[in-house]
């Protein structure tokens, strides 16, 4: 993720602000520039401009009404909200105490996904204008009649990913967590994984990708509710480590890539902040004591796969040691094996050709 200052004051300014803690002015995330703008107000009514600029914007109905969102809308366009709020097609019941707040943690989620995704150069757009495009439902178990018992499975179904909102609850994610012995379970984690089914169906289905990736992946027209069953009866197989980032991944060759796309984005984006922070890597000892990494570059733009992973290897090997030097498990607990970063290649190669 970038880091952005005020313009009025030059304050650092992170992703999520709507007003700087310095000069307090009013903040808007600018989707067709992506970037955090300070703005003014003009002499038209719930009207925005940059600071010391002629363009003119309004805010987001989600951000005007509820304060959930930050985004601006372009004047030009007369949707009422913007570029990620409009993929919404259910939000939570706001009547239920306690729901804006989940629904301020998704959409502060669903935005960071959607930034990488318009960072990458990828189709987002809204079911208005794409019957097929990819949307959101926000639910709870209660409001899931359809479902089994009436309890919401988070989950992707032909564009739509749906996602039960008690995974913005962080007790009740760390309480899934344990339960399902999962090592990484965020709810980014879940929005960049579901998005992976998504852009698996526009960029690989029915493509002369296909191939290619069924001999990486598998054979996905295997069954996948037997494929769901084994697993949850049997786990992930031995060794499985060699050949797969996660042990979900082994389930079905479909998880496998939404997995894979998953981590590409974690990478992508977690190289950016680093990038963005001038952090650089210079171990004092073992075979590495030689080598510098500096993370000076646009890994949303670098062509190389292996550019990204000789930086990402030894910035999580640094993650993990702060993360241990504090008392905490790992920030990556993933082993990256030669065959996963060949997966990782695959989905770059992808991601690049239909940018």
């Amino acid at each position: 993720m970038r880091l952005f200052n005020c313009s009025h004051c030059g304050q650092r300014l992170y992703f999520e602000n709507v007003l700087c803690e310095r000069c307090e002015a009013t903040l808007g995330f600018l989707p067709d520039r992506l970037q955090l703008g300070s703005l003014e107000a003009t002499r038209e009514e719930d009207t925005w401009r940059p600071r010391g600029e002629e363009a003119e914007y309004r805010m987001c109905g989600n951000y005007e009404q509820y304060a959930v969102c930050n985004w601006m809308v372009p004047i030009e366009d007369d949707h009422p909200f913007c570029a990620a709020c409009r993929l919404n097609i259910t939000i939570p019941d706001l009547g239920v105490e306690g729901n804006i707040d989940l629904w301020r943690t998704l959409e502060t989620e669903k935005r960071r996904l959607v930034y990488s995704l318009l960072r990458l150069g990828l189709p987002v757009v809204p079911r208005s204008e794409d019957p097929a495009a990819l949307a959101f439902d926000f639910l709870a178990d209660t409001s899931a009649p359809f479902s089994e018992r009436g309890k919401v499975f988070t989950g992707h179904a032909e564009g739509l990913i749906t996602i039960n909102i008690k995974e913005a609850d962080p007790v009740e994610r760390e309480r899934v967590r344990g339960q399902l012995d999962e090592p990484y379970r965020t709810l980014l984690g879940h929005f960049r994984h579901e998005s992976g089914h998504y852009y698996w169906n526009r960029l690989v289905r029915g493509t002369s990708w296909l191939e290619e990736c069924r001999n990486l992946f598998g054979d996905d027209t295997v069954d996948y509710a037997a494929a769901l069953d084994h697993h949850y009866q049997h786990g992930a197989p031995a060794g499985w480590q060699e050949n797969f980032i996660s042990s979900y991944a082994t389930m079905h060759p479909w998880e496998d890539w939404a997995e894979t796309w998953a981590h590409y984005l974690h990478m992508v984006d977690t190289l950016e902040t680093a990038w963005q922070f001038g952090i650089g890597i210079r171990p004092k000892a073992g075979d590495e004591a030689r080598e510098a990494v500096r993370h000076g570059f646009d890994p949303y733009r670098e062509a190389n796969i292996k550019t990204l992973i000789g930086h990402w290897l030894p910035l999580t090997f640094a993650l993990n040691s702060l993360n241990r030097s504090m008392g905490h498990e790992h920030a990556y607990p993933f082993v990256i094996s030669p065959r996963v970063i060949e997966k990782l290649g695959f989905v770059h190669r992808v991601v690049r050709g239909a940018s």
